[in-house]
């Protein structure tokens, strides 16, 4: 499941471009929605497809950490500079480049041979929905001139993007179990096309200069690259083997690297000062912190379901379905409260929340009812689908406005990292051997509960953190 739906980012400040006929927005409305809906399902459907993939294409549990991982990745890394080729190429065509490639790539992804060329084509994917992303809202903000008609119009964009978490693991399922896990990735080729359509009756959008960072760019692929290949592989060819090794240099290397390119760029696509202001290092280390808690036991609980409790692919599906709701509703809610009770006290709820939901998953077994299971999910939908939508406020007013798409993009890039690391993370303690290892599944009880008391005492600090650094209201 992808976390960004939890809250939407914000976007550069641009020159309004001239009023539209109503037509047209609302196509490009349309497209937009249909854009951010389907990257999002396609995370929380290939989900649910893990165990097909891995009895199809044998790659064991590394393999579908890094089918996850490697759309993740490249979806977190360049999502850094996708705003800046959003502004250069105009909206319209940075969003049809990204469903282009998106498409493509989701076919690649169906007639993938072997593991290795779905990772590929993965790759490939999330690089297309990184400038999705962006460029969906973009074009949102561009067809709307009047203020009240665009923040309707992104409220439709965000709720169809939680109608996408709750239908993905459903859809999923019911596709992998008639059609097999192929179909997950090719239902996107009708759905792209469909976009570019829509797209090419669409008002053209507007550019403007904006520089790209290819060195910052090049080196935080690297580094992230590196660290996900660490965690992944450390978890099955041991944590002091050459490539293991080789890859925390490589990751370690290629960061001091970022540093310096990023402090020597005329216009970094990070700027190292955003980074030292107190409150937007808090946000972001939360950020990363509440995805690595819910990717984690998105990914957990698909393999959970099918693996150690023997479920379909679409009886797994519907037991997301009440997470999905409880997200969406909390998401309504958190607004509210955060006006009446400040935004400090609503992230530190929040988390305080999503932690105590990862101690209480620790007992969890292979006969534990599924009522209790489907009760202990409740905090994981309430805790980060609280806390989400404050901390992006609060992020966003301890910047200068020139610096808000900036610091939104970077947001949303540590909060995917979050959820790349937490799969790598559990997907190494997953494969653990055994006497717990639920038989012939390679799915270690030990090594969920040891994933789960990491990320829950990661949430423990960081809501220390922003108890101890966050302004009071």
């Amino acid at each position: 499941m992808s976390a960004a739906v939890l809250s939407p980012p914000s976007t550069r400040n641009r020159t309004e471009a001239p009023r539209r006929p109503a037509s047209s927005s609302a196509l490009a409305l349309v497209a937009s929605l249909l854009g951010f809906t389907v990257i999002t399902i396609d995370v929380t459907a290939v989900n649910i497809a893990l165990p097909d993939i891995r009895d199809t294409l044998h790659g064991g549990m590394a393999g579908l950490q890094w089918v996850v991982d490697a759309y993740t990745l490249m979806f977190a890394a360049l999502m850094l500079s996708a705003g800046a080729l959003a502004d250069r190429a105009g909206a319209r065509r940075a969003y049809a480049w990204g469903v282009g490639l998106f498409t493509l790539a989701s076919l690649a992804c169906a007639l993938a041979p072997g593991i290795g060329a779905l990772i590929a084509a993965r790759v490939a994917q999330g690089a297309g929905a990184a400038v999705v992303m962006p460029a969906s809202l973009a074009l949102i903000r561009q067809a709307y001139d009047d203020p009240r008609r665009r923040a309707r119009a992104i409220a439709l964009w965000t709720v169809g993007g939680s109608a996408a978490v709750a239908v993905g693991p459903v859809l999923g399922g019911v596709l992998t179990e008639s059609a097999g896990w192929r179909s997950v990735f090719l239902l996107n080729l009708p759905v792209g096309a469909v976009i570019l359509v829509l797209l090419a009756r669409t008002t053209r959008s507007p550019r403007r200069p904006a520089p790209l960072d290819l060195a910052g760019q090049v080196t935080a692929v690297l580094t992230l690259a590196g660290l996900a290949f660490a965690v992944i592989e450390g978890g099955h060819l041991g944590w002091t083997s050459a490539p293991v090794l080789a890859a925390f240099a490589v990751a370690l290397g290629s960061g001091f690297a970022f540093y310096a390119a990023e402090k020597r760029h005329a216009a970094p696509m990070v700027p190292l000062g955003l980074l030292r202001q107190r409150q937007v290092g808090v946000a972001l280390a939360v950020g990363f912190a509440v995805n690595a808690g819910f990717y984690g036991v998105t990914f957990l609980l698909g393999l959970y379901y099918q693996q150690l409790r023997g479920m379909s692919g679409v009886e797994a599906g519907l037991m997301f379905v009440p997470l999905a709701v409880f997200i969406t509703g909390t998401n309504l809610v958190s607004p509210r409260a955060a006006e009446r009770f400040g935004r400090r006290r609503v992230i530190v709820l929040g988390q305080a929340v999503l932690a105590l939901a990862m101690f209480a998953l620790v007992p969890l077994g292979a006969d534990t009812p599924l009522w209790l299971v489907l009760l202990l999910l409740v905090p994981t939908g309430l805790g980060g689908a609280f806390c989400v939508p404050a901390l992006t406020a609060q992020l966003m007013d301890s910047v200068p406005g020139e610096r808000a798409g900036t610091a939104s993009g970077l947001l949303n890039s540590l909060r995917q990292t979050g959820g790349a690391m937490s799969v790598a993370l559990f997907g190494a303690l997953l494969a653990g051997s055994g006497g717990d290892s639920g038989g012939d599944s390679g799915f270690s009880l030990s090594g969920m509960h040891t994933g789960l008391v990491v990320v829950g005492l990661t949430l423990c600090v960081t809501t220390a953190l922003a108890a101890w650094l966050l302004p009071r209201d």
